[in-house]
């Protein structure tokens, strides 16, 4: 068996292994096994097989770790737009008890709605910034 294919069948191993475990590392590392893999088909010697499969996979890990640091962390699902499309949505609040909370008529049925906190309670437009079970986290709009 030729070294370019003992190195694709570590990637091919590694790959496998990312798609059980969902380690989106494990794939950052199998690029530098196939840039290994495509060295070795260029007749590069073992050692700068070696060194090829380190630097790439290393420099893979290293960009995928700094692009994942600099990006905003996501909403709770309960208040991220991407999993709840009722986030950013309106209701209208006719009035609001002394505790804050109210029930509104949202999508054809009762919904509870609670305010933000610091949000002023006053009737009228309001925009939903979070769903807590079958409650609505709202602020003034």
């Amino acid at each position: 068996m030729s070294q370019a294919t003992i190195w694709w069948v570590f990637a091919g191993v590694l790959v496998a292994a990312e798609l059980m475990t969902g380690t989106f590392y494990l794939l950052m590392v199998a690029t530098g096994l196939a840039a290994a893999a495509i060295a070795a088909h260029l007749g590069v010697g073992l050692v700068a097989q070696w060194v090829v499969a380190a630097a790439v996979g290393g420099c893979s890990v290293i960009a995928w770790r700094r692009y994942r640091q600099i990006q905003p962390t996501a909403a709770p699902a309960g208040a991220n737009r991407d999993v709840n499309l009722d986030i950013g949505e309106t209701v209208q609040v006719d009035a609001w008890d002394a505790d804050g909370n109210s029930k509104v008529k949202y999508r054809g049925a009762s919904w509870n709605v609670s305010l933000l906190p610091g949000a002023s309670g006053a009737p009228g437009k309001h925009c939903i910034v979070e769903v807590i079970g079958s409650r609505l986290i709202v602020r003034k709009m």
